[in-house]
Order: C-alpha cells, then sequence, then structure tokens
C-alpha cells in the first residue's frame, strides 16, 4: 500500500467527533492537523455524518485542503494534492457502544473465556450468566429478557466435551425470547462459540427465536484458549447489526474506505501493535467520563476490561461508592471535611462537563482519579490470568468450585511502558501531576517508561494499524505518545528515612532514602544507562540487594526515582500524612497550593 499518501480518521465518541489527517512526509508519516465537533447520533440531527462532517470541516480550514465533495460525502481517493484523501477510515462508541451479554456452563472456565473475547472485542459486558452463578434459572430467565444487549455470546464445553449443560443454557434463552437494544423486529444475535458437539442442538433450540451464528469453539481443549474466531464474530455483527440501527451509520459506511470498528476495539488494535512491533510488555488505560477500560499485552497476550462504572463525570459517585472516601481523601494533600469532598465530586456527576475552578478541585478529582485507575487495574489483574484447568486433576465438581482462576498475567517487574490516556491523564495541567497519578494508582516495579496520549488518537491509529501498522506506529510515536520520563521504583520496605537505593548516572552518584522520590534531569530524546544499587531488603528485579542496570530515556518530567516501597504506604495520621504528599509534589516540581497572581 506504498501508494497511500494521505489518510483521513475519524472517531465517533459519544459527546465528540474528532478527526485527523496525517500525511506522508517524506519516509514516514506524521500527523498534520485535527478537529473536533460535538457527535450528532441523537435529536434533533439524528444522524451521526452531521457531526463527521462537521469536524472534517474544522480539518480542511486549517489544512487548507478540500476533504469533502459538493454532495456532502468525503472525497476518497484523493484527486490532487489539496483534494480529497487516499484513505478514510472511522472509529465509533456513539450511541452507548457494544453492549453484550455472555453465557457460559462454568463461570470461571467458559464463561470467563466469552468474557476475555467479547471485552477483547471492544464490548461493555452487561452480565455474566453461567449454569453454576448460584440464580435460579427464572432469575436468569428475566435478567436476560430485561437486559436488552446488542448480542449474546455463548460458550461452554471443550470439544467432545458437555452437550447437556449447553442444552440447557439454549432453554434458558429461548425461555427468555431477548430482544435486542436497537432495531425494531430483528432477532437479538447469539454467536455461539462452544463444543463443537453441541451445535446442532443448540441451533435447534434456538433457531426460532434468534439469529444463531456458530464459530470455533473458545476452548477447544482444558489448556488452550481460542478467541480471534468470536472476536471476529462480535466484530462482523457489530457492523451488520449494530452500526446499522444506529442514525446515519448506514450512510457513513457507505464512505469509509474499511468497516466502522468499536472505539475500545481500535484502542486495543494499537496497543498490541506497539506491543509486537517493539516486542515490549505494555499497560494502557483510557479514563473516560462513564468508564474506565484497561489494556494490556503481557507475554504476547492481550487483554482488556472495562470497568463500567468508574469514571470521572457521570460515574464518579461509583468511584467514591467502591473505593471509600477514606481512600480518596488519603491522597487529598489538605485537610478538609469530609461533607466537602463528597459535595465536590456529586456535582462533578450533575455537570459533567465541568473543569476544576482551582487547584484544590483538582486535588480532589485526581485523587478521585487515583482511585478509579487503583480499582479497575484490580479488576484488570483478576481477568487477565493463566488458563484455569491446566496440567491439574480434578474432577467436574472441582472445576465448579474452583474460584479466582489461575495467576495473573499482569507482571509489573517485566511491564516496559505504561500509557495513560483519558482527559483526567491528558489534559492534566502539568505532566508530572499525569506521572505522579499514574505512579500512585499502578506503583510499578524495576523500571518502568510513563507515556501518555497527547490529544486521544489511539482509537483513528488503531484502526489504521490494521491497514498501515508501520504508518500507525510512526504517528503513535512521533505525533501522539508524550513521554514523561522512565520510573526506577524498588520493592520492598523499610523505616522512613533508611537506605533505599543508590543510582550512578552520568557519572553522578545519587542515595535515594526510603519514603521519599527523586527527579534525575534527563530531557527528551536523552538516553543513559543507570547503575541502581537497591539496600539488603530492595528488589528491582534481580533479587534483593543485588544491583541493576537499565538504559533510560528521558522525558518531559525527567528520570524518576520512587523510593517510596511496596506497597506505597502512607502515615495514617492527617497532618503526617498531608505533610508527605507535599513533600513527594515538591519532589515532583509541583505546587501544593494555589499560586497567588
Amino acid at each position: 500500500m506504498a501508494e497511500i499518501r494521505s489518510i483521513l480518521a475519524t472517531d465517533c465518541g459519544s459527546t465528540t467527533t474528532k478527526a485527523i489527517l496525517i500525511e506522508r512526509q517524506g519516509d514516514e508519516y506524521r500527523l498534520v492537523t485535527r478537529g473536533e465537533a460535538p457527535t450528532t447520533v441523537e435529536a434533533p440531527f439524528d444522524d451521526v455524518t452531521v457531526g463527521v462532517v462537521n469536524a472534517v470541516r474544522e480539518v480542511e480550514e486549517l489544512s487548507g485542503k478540500t476533504l469533502i465533495g459538493p454532495d456532502g460525502k468525503i472525497l476518497t481517493p484523493a484527486g490532487d494534492a489539496t483534494t480529497g484523501v487516499d484513505l478514510y477510515l472511522s472509529t465509533s462508541s456513539a450511541g452507548g457502544g457494544l453492549q453484550m451479554t455472555v453465557a457460559g456452563v462454568v463461570k470461571e472456565m467458559s464463561a470467563e473465556s466469552a468474557e476475555r473475547a467479547a471485552l477483547g472485542a471492544g464490548a461493555i459486558i452487561m452480565d455474566v450468566i453461567a449454569v453454576n452463578d448460584g440464580r435460579k434459572d427464572h432469575e436468569k430467565v428475566e435478567r436476560i429478557r430485561a437486559l436488552r444487549p446488542d448480542m449474546i455470546l455463548m460458550s461452554g464445553g471443550t470439544d467432545g466435551g458437555t452437550v447437556t449443560h449447553l442444552q440447557e443454557l439454549a432453554e434458558l434463552l429461548r425461555a427468555a425470547d431477548p430482544k435486542p437494544r436497537l432495531g425494531v423486529g430483528l432477532k437479538l444475535p447469539v454467536i455461539f462459540a462452544g463444543n463443537q458437539e453441541a451445535r446442532g442442538p443448540v441451533e435447534d433450540t434456538l433457531r426460532d427465536v434468534v439469529d444463531v451464528r456458530v464459530v470455533a469453539n473458545l476452548r477447544p481443549t482444558m489448556d488452550r484458549e481460542n478467541l480471534l474466531p468470536a472476536r471476529e464474530a462480535i466484530h462482523d455483527l457489530f457492523l451488520e447489526h449494530v452500526m446499522q440501527q444506529a442514525p446515519g451509520y448506514g450512510k457513513l459506511t457507505t464512505w469509509t474506505s474499511a468497516g466502522i470498528m468499536s472505539t475500545p476495539n481500535a484502542v486495543g488494535k494499537i496497543m498490541e501493535t506497539i506491543a509486537r512491533e517493539r516486542n515490549i510488555e505494555v499497560l494502557g488505560v483510557d479514563i473516560g467520563g462513564a468508564t474506565t477500560d484497561v489494556f494490556s499485552v503481557f507475554k504476547g497476550i492481550y487483554n482488556r476490561t472495562v470497568s463500567a462504572n468508574l469514571g470521572m463525570s457521570y460515574s464518579i459517585c461509583n468511584v467514591l461508592t467502591e473505593a471509600t472516601l477514606p481512600n480518596i481523601k488519603r491522597w487529598i494533600p489538605f485537610e478538609e471535611e469530609d461533607a466537602y469532598i463528597r459535595n465536590q465530586l456529586r456535582n462533578k456527576m450533575i455537570r459533567p462537563t465541568t473543569i476544576p475552578q482551582d487547584l484544590r478541585d483538582l486535588q480532589i478529582e485526581q485523587a478521585a482519579a487515583r482511585e478509579a485507575l487503583r480499582l479497575a487495574f484490580e479488576h484488570h489483574k483478576s481477568l487477565a490470568r493463566e488458563m484455569v484447568g491446566v496440567q491439574q486433576q480434578r474432577g467436574i465438581g472441582d472445576l465448579f468450585e474452583q474460584k479466582g482462576g489461575g495467576r495473573t498475567l499482569v507482571d509489573l517487574f517485566g511491564l516496559d511502558m505504561i500509557v495513560g490516556s483519558g482527559g483526567v491523564l491528558s489534559h492534566a495541567p502539568e505532566r508530572a501531576q499525569s506521572a505522579l497519578m499514574m505512579m500512585d494508582a499502578y506503583a510499578p516495579e524495576g523500571k518502568t517508561s510513563l507515556t501518555v496520549d497527547s490529544i486521544f488518537m489511539m482509537p483513528q491509529l488503531g484502526i489504521l494499524s490494521t491497514l498501515l501498522p508501520d504508518a500507525a506506529t510512526q504517528v503513535f510515536e512521533r505525533d501522539c505518545l508524550i513521554r514523561l520520563g522512565d520510573c526506577i521504583a524498588p520493592v520492598g520496605t523499610a523505616r522512613e528515612g533508611e537506605d533505599c537505593v543508590t543510582v550512578v548516572v552520568n557519572g553522578q552518584t545519587v542515595a535515594v532514602p526510603f519514603g521519599q522520590i527523586k527527579v534525575l534531569p534527563l530531557a527528551l530524546g536523552e538516553t543513559a544507562t543507570v547503575e541502581a544499587r537497591p539496600a539488603r531488603n530492595f528488589d528491582l528485579g534481580e533479587g534483593k540487594g543485588r544491583s541493576a542496570t537499565f538504559s533510560v530515556d528521558g522525558g518531559v518530567v525527567g528520570l524518576i526515582i520512587d523510593a517510596r516501597g511496596r506497597p506505597i504506604a502512607l502515615p495514617s495520621d492527617d497532618r503526617a500524612r498531608v505533610a508527605k504528599l507535599r513533600e513527594w509534589l515538591a519532589a515532583m516540581g509541583l505546587s501544593a497550593e494555589q499560586q497567588q497572581a
């Protein structure tokens, strides 16, 4: 595809439609300009293409190119250097995104595999139905009937395994006679990805009430997952059923050079591409107003989870409920009444588009963000796990009793890069605030690169990566990603002020005692070799007390030495806690109080 010189890509979000223009400049692709406009999927417009055209009009004005023809459509292919583009792509999460229910035989096995497949395809999981989920059959039927998802993914049984349990699940679905969220009179799509020997009975049971699609088994054997066929079927049905019913999407589909992709699916694609191209382990987060999505690639395995009740505006009171006020309050660098903090968070929920007006309000919001990021990460670790049932002598009764599955794939010592995205991280007034939020929420271990997505164009780059991975990687590296700096963090604990780690960088030896953060100057584009010597109770990945040598890259914050130990402990006394938080803010070059004009 060497002839592709210009690319226009849009992302239709729930509130804003964003457009970016990418062009080939010499040997590489670069971002030229971007535009945005309100999304128009709802009344009074009821046509998503109106918002798309408005966003592209802004790109036209800024670039001086003609991108929309007399008929109101995007001009493809390009006519000349100033007219049209070679490729037009789009992603979408407007209209509530892709909402799914998954069903499996054993909650901790086939249902969990179905959950991973659906999450990886960009879905929000409304519920997980399983034979052993503890609910009575009539409760499951009522639940399925009430949910009205966009589609259902059904799985269970290894090939040659159980058939009767899958028939039971099919009977439940038949009794519920579920209806789709969009499209009056259409049958609900149900993807069957279970034991191939159960395909006939399941299809016979469900044929009259739902639209059944059969794909390869998600768990053909106990020790192997095959998620790709189910994910591809989800993507195809998303285009066929969900997108075609949403206002204006039928028209938008005729404009694009490739199918529309769901926004979370696209973000996952760029994460996978970066991990593969650079051979690194990556953790990414997109913290939005209503949800927090976490993406990871560990040992070459991609996982995504969505915490549908953890967000920074519509869902901020859910963060307050789940995290509890003391956990949010522990990150606030001043003493304040509980009622004031609660009211600030409630105000954000009822006025979701407002932004903090002073530093104290910002610090309360960023404290809540730390807890939303932490809780979403805990949820992610619980689902990004090794296979259950591998090389273990168990009866079927034991399988029904399993709790928690295999070990988590998330290895913080092995983690190479954290990518932060979403308003609270991408648009923090100071980049060091974003770095500190991620350090506090994720407590990275060993050496980890901290980065943020500057203007949230990962969805557009994700769909581009499926066609032109080199172009997507080049723009991601040069125009999307902002390097904050590398963080070196020993694991262990000690008393305040005791020896923790000594680093040697550029001929300079710096000792950082326990409980402190130290930022060393290392600018963007600079590299260095660091020898880190931990005290005998601390580990940098080589074993307790063993030195480690790292190649580090500079960033807008610098090289961060985090000697707060793991887990990060805060003083229980309020005054001591506030003093310690202020000390850490000062170490990161941040002010704890509003500067007087």
